[in-house]
């Protein structure tokens, strides 16, 4: 698949709107869903989960759904009859703390039986943990099979401080079997905060007293390896925004 190359910024686009949190309300404008589904392989489930007859997946800050139906169909798009993926029941469920965004999700959802999108908050750690928790009790499994978390640990990292990026991957690498990160690098973290100076609104109240900083991919495998219990597997190479996408795998 081609990657269609996009010299629009998500943090420097004039038109996107005011989005402190990341929420903005035409992501997928400026950066389309091939823009990573063009690094990820249409095998990733079948090689992560061979022969299990259940995966569930979560993406986590999944805006308006579009990239979580893409890669859905994305993933299942090559099984071929008679394959172990082919008997599987595979299972989506997005969630982001943007209201409007997620009814937008609901409504242009094509897969309702399979895909879900529900307003959460991973911030919210007592709401998050009953929510998710719930809906894994309904397929009597501990954890997802496989977690997506595109672009979201720069705005939980500039909203919430320190404590908050590294408790944010904790509780990603508790949820899942593996995990698919991609971290926002810090020259978009400047480019947030201008971005917000120049629309006149306040600062990002941790933006000045962050110690996390510099190479934040390397950041987040750090505490991952070190303090998760999960391994670098794989790396997918990097997005057109120059952004890795990586694999990670509970030991």
């Amino acid at each position: 698949m081609e990657t269609r190359v996009t010299h629009v910024n998500e943090e420097e686009s004039e038109d996107s709107g005011a989005a402190p949190y990341g929420n903005f309300i035409n992501y997928y404008t400026f950066n389309p869903p091939e823009n990573r589904l063009s690094l990820i392989p249409q095998t990733l489930l079948e090689n992560i989960r061979p022969g299990s007859e259940r995966v569930l997946m979560l993406d986590v800050g999944c805006n308006s759904g579009d990239l979580s139906v893409a890669l859905y169909k994305h993933l299942l798009q090559e099984e071929a009859p008679g394959s172990d993926l082919s008997k599987r029941e595979v299972h989506l469920l997005g969630f982001d703390l943007d209201r409007d965004l997620i009814l937008r999700a609901q409504n242009s959802n094509p897969f309702p039986q399979n895909v879900q999108f529900i307003p959460l908050d991973i911030t919210d750690d007592a709401e998050s943990r009953a929510v998710l928790g719930s809906y894994l009790g309904r397929f009597g499994c501990p954890r997802f099979q496989l977690c997506t978390c595109f672009a979201v640990t720069m705005w939980v990292h500039l909203n919430h401080g320190d404590a908050a990026f590294l408790s944010l991957l904790s509780r990603l690498a508790s949820l899942c079997e593996f995990l698919l990160l991609e971290a926002q690098p810090w020259k978009c973290y400047r480019s947030a905060a201008r971005r917000l100076r120049r629309l006149g609104r306040s600062d990002f109240d941790h933006f000045k007293t962050l110690k996390i900083r510099g190479d934040m991919a390397r950041q987040a495998r750090k505490h991952l390896e070190k303090q998760c219990s999960m391994e670098l597997v794989l790396s997918f190479g990097n997005t057109a925004w120059d952004r890795s996408l990586l694999l990670f795998k509970r030991r």
